[in-house]
C-alpha cells in the first residue's frame, strides 16, 4: 500500500486517509494523480499500438509488392541481351566458318545486339562489298528470320548489328537488320 507523506508534519500516512493521523492536517489528493499517470500509460500504451500496427502494415504491404513485382515483371530487355552477349562471349573467339571468326558481342542502346567477326585470311583491299551483299546478306538475313534461338529477340524487335574486320584488324563491313527486315 502506498503511503503519503503529510507537507504539514513531514510524517507517513496511508494513501487513503483524508485527513494527517498525526497532526489532523488536510492531506494532497494523491487519486488525481494516479488517474493522469493511468491516462498517460493509456495514452502511451496506444500511441505503441499505433505504431506497431503502422509497423506491421507497412511491412506486409511492401512484402505483398515485391512480390506482386517478382511475378508480374520479368527481367527488363536490355538485362536479357546483356545476358545473351555474356553467354556468347564465354566462347569467343570462335570460328564459325574456314574465313570468319566471332570475336565477341556485346549491347548498344536502342535493343541493339551487335557481332564482331574477323575475316582471317582476307585483307581490306580483297574485300568485295557487291559479292558479299548479293550472296552473303541474304543469307545473314535469313539466319535471323528463321533460328530458333532467336526468336525472343525477334519477338521484341530487337535490332542486329554484325561489324567485320579484316585479318588485320581494318573495319571492312557492317550490316544492320532491323526489325522490317525480318518480319514476316
Amino acid at each position: 500500500m502506498e503511503k503519503v507523506k503529510c507537507p504539514k508534519c513531514e510524517e507517513y500516512n496511508s494513501s487513503n486517509s483524508k485527513y494527517c493521523s498525526f497532526c489532523g492536517f488536510e492531506l494532497p489528493k494523491i487519486k488525481a494523480q494516479s488517474i493522469n499517470i493511468k491516462e498517460s500509460s493509456t495514452q502511451n500504451t496506444k500511441t505503441n499500438y499505433k505504431k506497431i500496427i503502422g509497423i506491421v502494415v507497412g511491412v506486409i504491404t511492401f512484402l505483398i509488392a515485391y512480390n506482386l513485382t517478382q511475378q508480374f515483371f520479368t527481367p527488363s530487355l536490355d538485362k536479357q541481351l546483356v545476358q545473351v552477349a555474356n553467354e556468347l562471349n564465354k566462347n569467343c573467339p570462335m570460328m564459325v566458318d574456314q574465313f570468319t571468326r566471332l570475336d565477341n558481342s556485346h549491347v548498344l542502346p536502342n535493343k541493339t545486339l551487335q557481332y564482331n567477326y574477323t575475316l582471317v585470311e582476307i585483307e581490306k583491299s580483297e574485300f568485295n562489298l557487291d559479292t558479299v551483299r548479293k550472296y552473303v546478306e541474304p543469307n545473314i538475313i535469313n539466319n535471323v528470320k528463321t533460328n530458333p534461338d532467336m526468336k525472343d529477340l525477334r519477338d521484341n524487335n530487337v535490332k542486329f548489328n554484325y561489324s567485320y574486320r579484316d585479318k588485320n584488324g581494318e573495319f571492312v563491313w557492317k550490316l544492320e537488320i532491323t526489325p522490317d527486315m525480318y518480319e514476316d
